[in-house]
C-alpha cells in the first residue's frame, strides 16, 4: 500500500532535521500541525469530518520533552549576562548606573566583582606555552573559584577538574558543558563515606588516599576505584602548608601499598601538593624525586603506576621558573618514553587575575588635631597614639568576613586603587597582569601615577575590629564617602569562602569577555556564543 501524504505532516526524520535549526517553541508547533482530522482522514477517507469522539477521556498531565541538557536555560552559566568590554569599562558603567539610581533617591552603593573571562583563557594559553604545557594536563582546582561561568568556560576549553567534595563533583557534572567523569579526580585523601558512594554513583573513579582507614573505606564502598597515593612533601616555603594535614610520609608508603594489594584495590599512581602559593620552585624538584621513590615502591608491591599528579601551588610571578624546574625533573625521573601520564591541579594561577572587586567608601574618619596642648601621659596622648600613622580611615562595604577572607585564610596583601575621586571616574587603569598580592615597596596608586597621596587605613563594614583590609597604604587625596576603590587579583579563594557575617551580603559578579580588540576576548566570545547556538534547549 502506497503511503499517503498528509499536508502539514512531517516524518520523525524530517522533524529531527528540522529541529537542528529551530527553537523548542517552533518544534512544538511543528509537532502540533498534524491534527486529529488529518490522521482520521488518512485511516478512513470515507469518514465524516469533523471527527467527534464518542467518549471524553481525562486530559493527561502536561509533559516537557527531554533535551540533551534540559536545565540549560536555567543554568547560571548560561543565564547570566556576559558583556563584551574591558573590565575597567564595565566597572565604570556599573558605577555610573549606581550613581544614576542614587540620584533617584534609591541608594545602591553595594560592592561587586567584575570578571574578564578572557583573562582565564590567557592563563590557559600561558600554561600551554610553558615548558610543561605539552606534557601536563590541567585538572582545575574547583575549590579555588567554583563560579559556574568559570567552570563552564574551562570545560569548553577542554580542562579537567580536581574536586574535593560531593558538591563540587555534582557542580562540575551538572554543567551545560559537563565533562565525562573520567575528567575528574576526587583529590581529597580523607572523604566521608557518603561522598565516596556519590563518586561511585557518578562514575568518578580517580581518587586520592594517604592512610589505611581510607583504603578500608574505599574497599567497602567503591572497590573498583582508581586510587592515587598522596605523599608528604616539603611545603615549608608555601603560603598554605597542606602537609600539616595531608600526605603519607615515604616511610609509610610501602605498608600502605602492601595493604592496598591485599585488599585487591587498584592503585594507579602518586600525587603530591607543595602547598598553596608556593614561593620556592625547588620544592617541586624535591617532590618529583620523592614521587619517583614511591613509584619504585609501587613496583615492589606489584603495581605498575601510570599517573603522576603534581598538585597545585603555581603563582604567576614564579611560574616560568617553576615549570622549567618541573620540566627538568620530568626529564630526569619521568621521561616521556616512560608512558607516565602527568596531571596538575592549578587554581590560583588560572583565575586570580581575572577578577576585580569594586568597593564603595561608606564612611571615613580623619585624625583630628588636638585643640590644646597635649599633656604627656594623658588620655589625649594615648588616644592620639591609637590613631596610628594613618591620615584617614576608610570604611568600605566588603571586608575580611566577605571577599577579603583571603587576607585571613590565604595570607594575601591586597592592593587598592581609586576608581573615583570626589565622584569623578578615573581613566587610569591598573596594570595587567595585576600586581601580585604580596608586600610591595611602592603602593599601587603611586605606581599608577598618583602623586598627591596620603596615608590611609582601609576597614571592612562589620563591627569586628579584626575586619581590617589594609593597615596602611598610600591613597590619592580627595577621596570621600561615596567614592569607589578597586582591588585587582581577587579571583582566587575570595568568593568561595565569603560569609554573610553581621548581615552583609556577598558581592555579586558581573561578567565580560573583555576588550574585543584582543584576540583572546574575541575567541572567548565566539566560543560561548557557538555553544549557546548549538546546544539543544
Amino acid at each position: 500500500m502506497a503511503a499517503t501524504a498528509v499536508k502539514g505532516y512531517m516524518t520523525p526524520t524530517e522533524v529531527a532535521i528540522s529541529q537542528e535549526h529551530t527553537t523548542w517553541a517552533e518544534q512544538q508547533d511543528i509537532q502540533n500541525r498534524t491534527s486529529v482530522n488529518d490522521l482520521v482522514k488518512v485511516l478512513d477517507s470515507s469518514v465524516k469530518l469533523p471527527y467527534v469522539a464518542s467518549r471524553s477521556l481525562p486530559t493527561p498531565p502536561r509533559t516537557t520533552p527531554q533535551s540533551v541538557c534540559s536545565y540549560d536555560e536555567e543554568h547560571p552559566a548560561l543565564s547570566a549576562q556576559v558583556h563584551d568590554k574591558s573590565v575597567h569599562a564595565l566597572i565604570q558603567e556599573i558605577i555610573t548606573q549606581k550613581a544614576q539610581v542614587q540620584a533617584d533617591e534609591t541608594e545602591d552603593e553595594s560592592a561587586f566583582f567584575a570578571c574578564d573571562l578572557s583573562a582565564i583563557y590567557q592563563s590557559f594559553l600561558e600554561w600551554k606555552a610553558s615548558p610543561i604545557g605539552d606534557r601536563v594536563e590541567i585538572f582545575y582546582a574547583t575549590k579555588c573559584n567554583p563560579s559556574p561561568q568559570v567552570l563552564h568556560l574551562l570545560s569548553l576549553l577542554g580542562t579537567s577538574f580536581d574536586c574535593a567534595s560531593m558538591s563540587e563533583i555534582n557542580a562540575v557534572l551538572s554543567l551545560p558543558s559537563a565533562p565525562s567523569p573520567d575528567r575528574i579526580i576526587f583529590a581529597n585523601p580523607c572523604k566521608p563515606a557518603s561522598f565516596v558512594k556519590n563518586a561511585a554513583q557518578k562514575g568518578v573513579k580517580m581518587m586520592t588516599f594517604d592512610n589505611a582507614d581510607e583504603l578500608y573505606k574505599i574497599k567497602r564502598i567503591y572497590p573498583t576505584a582508581k586510587l592515587v597515593l598522596r605523599i608528604l612533601t616539603d611545603d615549608s616555603k608555601s603560603l598554605c602548608r597542606l602537609g600539616l594535614k595531608f600526605g603519607a610520609p615515604l616511610a609509610t608508603c610501602p605498608g600502605l601499598l602492601s595493604l592496598a594489594k591485599q585488599l585487591g584495590l587498584d592503585v594507579i599512581g602518586v600525587s603530591f601538593h607543595v602547598g598553596s602559593g608556593c614561593k620556592d620552585p625547588m620544592q617541586f624538584a624535591d617532590a618529583v624525586w620523592r614521587a619517583r621513590k614511591v613509584f619504585d615502591m609501587g613496583k615492589s608491591a606489584g603495581y605498575e603506576f601510570n599517573l603522576l599528579d603534581i598538585g597545585g601551588g603555581f603563582e604567576r610571578e614564579t611560574f616560568q621558573e617553576m615549570t622549567q624546574v618541573l620540566s627538568d625533573s620530568f626529564d630526569l625521573y619521568f621521561p616521556e618514553d616512560s608512558g607516565v601520564r602527568i596531571i596538575a591541579e592549578p587554581g590560583r594561577f588560572m583565575v586570580s587575575s581575572a577578577f576585580t572587586l569594586a568597593t564603595s567608601i561608606i564612611a571615613s574618619r580623619r585624625a583630628q588635631q588636638p585643640t590644646g596642648d597635649v599633656v604627656p601621659g594623658s588620655i589625649e596622648e594615648e588616644e592620639e597614639k591609637t590613631e596610628g600613622a594613618a591620615d584617614v580611615m576608610y570604611y568600605i562595604n566588603d571586608g575580611v568576613y566577605g571577599s577579603f577572607n583571603c587576607i585571613m585564610f590565604d595570607h594575601q596583601i591586597v592592593h587598592p586603587h581609586p576608581l573615583t575621586i570626589s565622584g569623578d571616574l578615573m581613566k587610569t587603569e591598573p596594570p595587567f597582569p595585576p600586581l601580585p598580592n604580596v608586600a610591595v615597596e611602592v603602593d599601587l596608586p603611586i605606581q599608577m601615577g598618583y602623586k598627591d597621596t596620603e596615608k590611609a587605613s582601609v576597614w571592612g563594614p562589620t563591627c569586628d575590629s579584626i575586619d581590617c583590609v589594609r593597615q596602611l597604604v598610600d591613597m590619592p587625596k580627595g577621596m570621600d564617602i561615596g567614592d569607589w576603590v578597586g582591588w585587582t587579583e581577587m579571583g582566587a579563594y575570595t568568593l568561595c569562602a565569603a560569609s554573610t557575617f553581621n548581615g552583609f551580603d556577598r558581592s555579586p559578579v558581573h561578567w565580560t569577555t573583555g576588550n574585543q580588540d584582543k584576540q583572546e576576548s574575541k575567541f572567548v566570545k565566539r566560543l560561548l556564543e557557538e555553544f549557546n547556538s548549538t546546544s539543544l534547549r
